[in-house]
């Protein structure tokens, strides 16, 4: 996978975690920081989560408040032990004038700017709503202070929040599954095998 980035090397320790799944994630629609909260799959998956988090000893728990990625640490801190501490940075892009629309929609009525949110374009900015650059700034800044605390850390937040992270660490993700669960050193997903990037 070739040398660590150093921004990878300052972030080990730190592990992000996404959120279980929404009716919005099956439906394939834009949620952005509506309170959508866990279906009965995703909190299936926050358990499986919470499970693999048991193994790895975290030392502390941190979340983005909205509701889904709050109620999925919920669950993980009955397993592991910790209280969710919250911080606004790690909340999902703002979706702007696309929330609540389908992604066939979107893509219908915007083909280029579609194309350009799915590859994570770093230059892409939701139509009245926030920018991938601020919301890369945003997730950076969060993670560089809470990895000045103790680790292991695990930081539960959002799909795009995570693909922006690992890209700015020089490791592109394609997707992020929901529930899953990564190191920010880049050096292994929690089940074991190497991380798409």
């Amino acid at each position: 996978m070739g040398a660590r980035s150093p921004e990878s090397t300052r972030l080990g320790g730190v592990f992000l975690a996404r959120h279980g799944e929404t009716d919005y994630n099956a439906a394939k629609r834009f949620q952005g920081r509506l309170p959508v909260a866990l279906n009965a799959a995703g909190r299936a998956q926050a358990a499986t989560l919470a499970q693999r988090a048991a193994a790895v000893g975290f030392l502390e728990l941190w979340a983005s408040p909205l509701v889904r990625a709050l109620e999925t640490a919920e669950i993980v801190a009955a397993r592991i032990w910790l209280e969710p501490r919250q911080d606004e940075r790690l909340v999902e892009t703002d979706c702007g004038e696309w929330t609540d629309l389908s992604f066939a929609q979107v893509e219908r009525a915007d083909p280029d700017g579609f194309a350009a949110f799915q590859r994570a374009d770093p230059d892409f900015a939701f139509p009245g709503g926030e920018s991938f650059k601020a919301q890369t700034e945003r997730m950076l800044a969060a993670l560089e202070e809470i990895g000045r605390g103790r680790r292991p850390v695990l930081v539960l937040t959002h799909g795009m929040s995570i693909r922006l992270t690992f890209a700015a660490l020089g490791h592109p993700l394609a997707s992020v599954a929901n529930a899953a669960l990564l190191d920010c050193s880049g050096a292994a997903s929690s089940s074991g095998r190497a991380p798409d990037f």
